[in-house]
C-alpha cells in the first residue's frame, strides 16, 4: 500500500504506524518494547499538566523517555491554556521532540475537569489552548481528538480547521464521539470527512485490530497513517506487523512462543529498571494477563502471579509457564 511519509516539523517517522497514548499502559517500558517491535512512533501516556507543574512524581515518570524510543512525543492533558503552555515548555526543556495535546480522553475523571474530550464542547477554549501551547514551544505540537462530543456536537471538522489555523502540525482522530466511549464501531468514514477539512498529516485511530482493519481504515479515511492502542495490549509486535504489511504486502506471523517469552522477560526487566521491583510487580500484572490471554492454563497462571509480590518469583513462574507451553507445542 503506497503511503506518503509522515513528517512532523523536522521529524520524519520511520513508518506510518504509531502507538497511541494509553493511560496506565503506554509507560516507558511498554513504549520501548513497542518501538523495538516496529512502531514508527510511540506516544507517552497522557500527563496531567497541573501535576507536572507541581513536580508530582507520577507525572514526571509518565513524561520520562529514553533515547532508544526514537522521536520523543509526550502527551499533555488539561483545561487551562496557561498551565498547558507551562507544562509544554517544561517538557520541551527536558528534551522532548513533540508535544501532543489530548482532546480525546472520554473517561469521567478527565472530562469532569473539562479536559480531554470535554474540550470539544468549547471550540473557543480549544483555540486558546492550542494557540497558547504552540506559542510556548519551539518544537512541533500535535493533537489527538474524537469525532465530537456527541452526535449532536460532532464537530471534528471544525476542530481540525482550528488546529491547522493555530499551528498544530499533525492530527490523530479516534472514530467515535465521547458519548460512545468505546461502544459501537469507529466511524472511519467520518474520520475521512475530518481529513478532507485539513491539509495536515493525520492518523486514523479506533478498532484497528488486524492488518486488514488497518488497510480498510486507511482506505475509508484517506489518512496517511494509523494509530493503534488497545490492540497492542499483549501483542506489541502487532505494530510491526501492520507496518511491514503496509510497506511490503506481506503478513508476518506472530512471534514464536520462545520469542514471546523473551519479549515478556525484556518488558518485565525494563519495568523493574524503571519503577523498582515492588512497583513493577504490580504494574506488570495486567501486561502478563494480556500476554497470556487465550493460552492453555492462562487463567490459573494469572491467578497465581497476582498473589506474588516478589519480582523474581513472578519471573520464575513466567519462565515455567512459557517453558511448559513450548514443550507441549514441540510435542504436538
Amino acid at each position: 500500500m503506497q503511503l506518503q511519509p509522515i513528517t512532523i516539523g523536522k521529524h520524519t517517522l520511520e513508518n506510518n504506524v504509531v502507538l497511541a497514548p494509553l493511560s496506565g499502559i503506554s509507560d516507558l517500558p511498554f513504549r520501548l518494547i513497542c518501538k523495538k517491535m516496529g512502531a514508527g512512533l510511540v506516544v507517552s501516556e497522557m500527563v496531567a499538566c497541573e501535576a507536572l507543574i507541581r513536580d508530582n512524581l507520577t507525572a514526571q515518570q509518565k513524561a520520562e523517555f529514553h533515547p532508544e524510543q526514537g522521536i520523543v512525543s509526550v502527551q499533555i492533558v488539561g483545561a487551562s491554556p496557561k498551565n498547558m503552555a507551562e507544562s509544554a515548555k517544561m517538557i520541551q526543556d527536558s528534551g522532548a521532540d513533540i508535544i501532543d495535546i489530548n482532546m480525546g480522553c472520554p473517561v469521567k475523571k478527565v472530562v469532569n475537569t473539562y479536559s480531554g474530550s470535554a474540550l470539544m464542547k468549547d471550540e473557543e477554549l480549544v483555540a486558546d489552548i492550542l494557540e497558547s501551547v504552540v506559542n510556548a514551544v519551539d518544537i512541533p505540537v500535535t493533537l489527538k481528538f474524537r469525532t465530537g462530543w456527541s452526535e449532536e456536537i460532532k464537530n471534528g471538522e471544525n476542530v481540525a480547521k482550528i488546529a491547522e489555523d493555530k499551528g498544530i502540525q499533525a492530527l490523530a482522530v479516534h472514530g467515535r464521539t465521547r458519548a460512545q466511549m468505546y461502544t459501537g464501531s469507529a466511524d472511519w468514514d467520518f474520520v475521512g470527512k475530518i481529513k478532507a477539512a485539513t491539509k495536515l498529516p493525520m492518523l486514523v485511530n479506533g478498532d484497528i485490530n488486524s492488518v486488514q482493519d488497518a488497510v480498510t481504515a486507511l482506505e475509508k479515511s484517506n489518512c496517511q497513517g494509523v494509530m493503534i492502542g488497545r490492540a497492542c495490549e499483549g501483542r506489541p509486535w502487532f505494530l510491526g506487523q501492520v507496518a511491514h504489511y503496509l510497506e511490503t504486502g506481506e503478513i508476518l506471523p506472530d512471534p514464536t512462543l520462545k520469542e514471546q517469552k523473551d519479549i515478556v522477560f525484556e518488558h518485565y526487566n525494563l519495568a523493574v529498571e524503571h519503577y523498582g521491583a515492588n512497583k513493577a510487580t504490580k504494574m506488570m500484572r495486567k501486561h502478563l494477563g494480556w500476554y497470556t490471554k487465550g493460552y492453555k492454563y492462562g487463567n490459573e497462571f494469572r491467578k497465581d502471579i497476582n498473589k506474588i509480590e516478589n519480582a523474581e518469583e513472578v519471573m520464575d513462574k513466567v519462565s515455567d509457564y512459557y517453558n511448559a507451553l513450548i514443550k507441549e507445542s514441540e510435542s504436538n
